[in-house]
């Protein structure tokens, strides 16, 4: 076994690898770029070693010779998947944990991959057939399979650069589209398209392969609960299927990595109709571990970090086939830093408070702390809240307490959006297709802003103002003192996704009298421990976790956040007169990728403005109103933060 191992990435990956080195006494190297060097990972190694970029395989090879490590676990992302660095690393003497780079390169190129996999007898999804097809090429393919498809990168993986297309009329804009993100996202804009499966099903298998032929499959994971093509929420088992057709899609996924010769641990990704889970097709093989790969370790008690440095150090694997069995069921949720509401787009902050859940059954993997900046250079994911049960019903209980015990405050999470996923009906009877979180989105992020949390933060504001200490001047309370009834305190609290409500509150915070919009007075009292707020509103008290970030008091309670701020009447004036056209902001901070107009160019409401990327994800906006463009100041390449002016479209009344 290896005496120094690097750890090439970051994040929640990166402190469970380095959890799995510490366990079985190995010494670890953590690398970081200067945005990371207060990162958690970088506390948690025994040494770390700063670099220019988690993609430079120079500076990665370097920390490793310095630092005597013999092997590199690259984790996910970045250099994972990456057959030069594999290479480089054999040309160094420096052990990879992964599979030899031939492997990478066959199943990294998804066109390649699915003629290697179909010679093996591995069924595959009707589609385009060839590499480095043109716009007219995909084109004529589509025309042969028919509407509707899939247009995907064939390098990289995770969902990105993935376009449904169900008209003829649609198809160039995808093209485009998706080659810009594969272009962005993996530095190769070489395309593949693919029938579209109706009611599809995603589900994958594990595997694992040693140098001495020992090729064994560890159940599937259901993945099919996904936005944007990418997954949000994992299990293991599948309810879906049976055992018979879990020996058969593992024994596929089996002659497929044998097909390549493969070594380590990899997943096989397979699709199939919900009403037809005999038919399943092949669609990719990915050469790393996967985000996902907790549910496996729970269901099956092994550790595949621990089984991947076995491997790589060139041991047999210490299971076969027959010692495999799967026990209870594991759920996972990803939480990231994005808005559901706004159609998933990131957020970014700093983490101002957190807690993780625990408990029996109860696994987090996080890459986060309080103090951590979460910018827009990386993947928006936050950490994986992991729950293991008996049962699925048991599962998703311990799952869904875990997430009401999670806390981030300091930027938009989904964490709130997972809980009502997870809550909905068909989520629970595991009716799921990777259509459903797109086509129920709305019901899942449509809720109203909660009076309570209103009333919470007026609380806040009240207790902020009462002055404190044993002697209190009557003058010095809210309100003022005077005879008769006391005066009210009003506040227009402004919560993003939520038009401005006005709060008015009454006497001390120990008592109180609270209206809420055009609703009618509510008794209430409060008071803070630490930082936590306790609110006691028409006989029901709730408690909230608090931070202050400038103006802004963020509130957490349930699992959900709310960052509330007091508007401004400008501000108000200002939000009443956009809606007759006026400024389009930056939704989030990124790069300005197309500008699509110029200055004085007439548009009419829903035409294309400008593309902005973070994240590695395009968000396109969109004329307001019809109307003229004017003080366009986006430029392609351009770095924007949240909320910048990238032009304005100007009406004719205006």
């Amino acid at each position: 076994m290896f005496e120094t191992v690097l750890v090439a990435n970051r994040g929640e990956i990166a402190v469970r690898v380095l959890r799995t080195l510490r366990r079985i006494g190995i010494r670890s190297v953590a690398v970081y770029a200067d945005a990371d060097a207060a990162a958690p990972h970088v506390a948690l190694a025994d040494v770390a070693v700063r670099i220019e970029s988690y993609l430079s395989i120079p500076a990665v090879l370097d920390a490793a010779r310095a630092t005597g490590a013999q092997a590199i676990h690259p984790g996910y992302g970045f250099l994972s998947e990456n057959a030069a660095f594999a290479a480089a690393c054999a040309d160094a003497g420096i052990a990879f944990v992964g599979p030899p780079a031939s492997a990478i390169e066959a199943m990294g190129d998804k066109i390649a991959a699915k003629a290697t996999v179909a010679k093996a007898g591995v069924p595959v999804v009707p589609g385009s057939d060839g590499a480095g097809l043109t716009d007219d090429e995909l084109a004529a393919a589509v025309a042969r399979v028919g509407y509707p498809v899939l247009i995907k990168p064939s390098a990289g993986g995770g969902g990105k650069g993935m376009r449904e297309v169900h008209r003829p009329g649609d198809l160039a804009q995808a093209i485009a589209s998706a080659r810009r993100e594969a272009r962005s996202s993996f530095g190769d804009d070489t395309l593949l398209m693919e029938r579209l499966v109706t009611t599809p099903r995603h589900i994958e298998i594990q595997v694992l392969a040693d140098a001495h032929g020992n090729v064994v499959h560890l159940g599937e994971r259901e993945c099919s609960l996904q936005r944007r093509h990418q997954k949000i929420v994992e299990e293991a088992p599948s309810a879906l299927l049976t055992a018979a057709q879990r020996e058969a899609m593992g024994a596929a996924a089996v002659e497929a990595a044998r097909a390549v010769a493969y070594t380590g641990a990899g997943t096989v990704e397979f699709i199939l109709g919900a009403d037809a889970p005999d038919e399943f097709f092949f669609m990719e093989m990915n050469t790393r571990l996967q985000v996902e790969h907790p549910v496996t370790e729970l269901v099956t008690g092994l550790d595949l970090v621990e089984l991947q440095l076995r491997v790589a150090a060139g041991e047999e694997l210490p299971i076969r086939q027959e010692d495999v069995r799967l026990s209870g069921h594991a759920i996972e949720a990803r939480v990231y830093a994005e808005d559901p509401a706004a159609g998933f787009l990131p957020t970014g902050g700093r983490v101002l408070a957190l807690h993780e859940p625990s408990g029996p059954g109860v696994r987090v993997d996080s890459g986060i702390a309080e103090g951590s900046v979460v910018g827009s250079d990386y993947d928006p994911m936050l950490a994986k809240v992991i729950a293991h049960g008996a049962d699925r019903p048991e599962a998703l209980r311990r799952l869904d307490a875990a997430l009401r015990d999670t806390v981030v405050l300091g930027l938009g999470t989904n964490t709130g959006f997972l809980r009502a996923l997870l809550a909905d009906p068909d989520v629970r009877a595991a009716r799921l297709d990777t259509g459903l979180v797109g086509r129920r989105l709305g019901e899942w992020t449509a809720a109203d802003l909660p009076t309570d949390v209103l009333v919470a933060a007026a609380a806040h504001a009240l207790l902020d103002l009462e002055p404190d200490g044993p002697v209190v001047d009557p003058f010095d309370v809210p309100g003022g003192w005077r005879v008769g009834e006391p005066a009210w305190t009003t506040w227009r609290m402004s919560v993003t996704g939520h038009d401005p409500v006005q709060v008015r509150v009454r006497g001390r915070a120990a008592d109180a009298e609270a209206v809420v919009g055009d609703g009618g007075p509510v008794r209430c009292s409060a008071g803070r421990s630490g930082v936590t707020l306790s609110v006691t509103m028409a006989g029901t008290t709730r408690h909230y976790r608090c931070a202050q970030d400038g103006e802004t008091l963020w509130l957490g309670r349930d699992g959900h956040a709310w960052g509330v701020r007091e508007q401004a009447p400008l501000d108000a004036a200002a939000a009443v007169a956009e809606g007759a056209g006026g400024p389009v902001l930056s939704p989030m901070p990124g790069t300005v990728t197309v500008v699509e107009v110029a200055n004085g160019q007439r548009v009419a409401a829903g035409d294309r403005l400008v593309v902005v990327e973070a994240m590695k994800m395009e968000h396109v906006l969109t004329a307001p109103v019809d109307g003229v463009v004017r003080d366009l100041r986006a430029r392609a390449g351009a770095t924007v933060a949240r909320d910048d002016v990238l032009l304005s479209v100007v009406t004719e009344e205006s």
